[in-house]
């Protein structure tokens, strides 16, 4: 029953969700339809915290079923590659291998950031994917940075400023950019810290269309901090957070609108979707 009380904690809740700059809400059965995929230049998908080897949960099914859903995703509408974005496994370096090789099973190239729970050297980490703990690729007209938030003893810290800084100059002549990093720079998560001079970077970035997170695993909508957008995709697996497993899909289409939507595999519609 719909009481006054209910009515005004409701209400007051909604207010507080808009003027976090969140996009939680779900979307009507019918509310969205897909771009043909003819207008899609390229497409790539995000999943985090698996938490591989954690205790007490089912990180061993989590990560096959997540497998299987990107593999499916790769199958259908095309998946370019997929960011797997931190706390791979849980704590203990000797489940590195084990959960490479389950990742490995993807059937589209994938690029990984360091977590806090990635409690491994880095020079170990490279030697298993190739990549630092920062990194930068590009695709086409496309620029992508991998930004490192948390040190081999899980500390959270600022990305490399110096590194960023370099890498956003590199690249501002891109058509866009995008940017993956563990933890938010935003303190407006209960597991965020605040890194005020890479925001001000990411602010500064004209062509900057999103920049994508995990670690805080209740989260998987999007907040906007000075016209840019910060995203999350829930969580592979772990002890806490929403009540599904869930991924995030990035399309960049021709017009140069970039669309990104959170997937509940577990229905049909998108439980989110933002265009930019």
């Amino acid at each position: 029953m719909l009481t006054r009380r209910n009515f005004l904690k409701n209400t007051i809740k909604g207010i507080v969700l808009i003027g976090a700059g969140n996009t939680l809400q779900s979307f009507a059965a019918d509310s969205f339809i897909l771009p043909d995929r003819k207008k899609v230049k390229l497409r790539f998908a995000l999943a985090s915290d698996g938490h591989f080897g954690e205790a007490k949960t089912t990180y061993f099914d989590n990560h096959k079923r997540m497998v299987q859903w990107l593999n499916k995703e790769q199958s259908r509408r095309g998946i370019d590659f997929s960011v797997i974005n931190g706390d791979l496994f849980h704590n203990d370096p000797k489940l590195l291998p084990e959960v490479k090789s389950t990742w490995d099973q993807l059937s589209m190239p994938y690029y990984v950031s360091h977590g806090n729970h990635d409690m491994v050297e880095e020079e170990t980490w490279q030697q298993a994917f190739g990549m630092a703990w920062h990194h930068a690729f590009e695709v086409e007209d496309t620029a992508f940075l991998i930004l490192n938030t948390a040190d081999i003893t899980g500390k959270y810290i600022c990305p490399d400023l110096s590194w960023t800084k370099e890498q956003l100059q590199k690249y501002q002549h891109k058509k866009q950019l995008f940017v993956f990093m563990h933890i938010t720079p935003v303190k407006w998560t209960e597991h965020g810290i605040d890194c005020p001079e890479l925001v001000e970077m990411f602010s500064a970035q004209q062509n900057l269309k999103g920049v994508f997170h995990g670690h805080d695993h209740i989260e998987d909508g999007m907040k906007e901090k000075n016209g840019k957008h910060y995203f999350w995709d829930a969580h592979i697996a772990g002890s806490w957070g929403t009540p599904y497993y869930g991924y995030r899909i990035v399309e960049i289409l021709e017009s140069g609108e970039v669309l990104s939507y959170q997937v509940n595999p577990n229905v049909k519609q998108p439980v989110n979707n933002t265009k930019i």
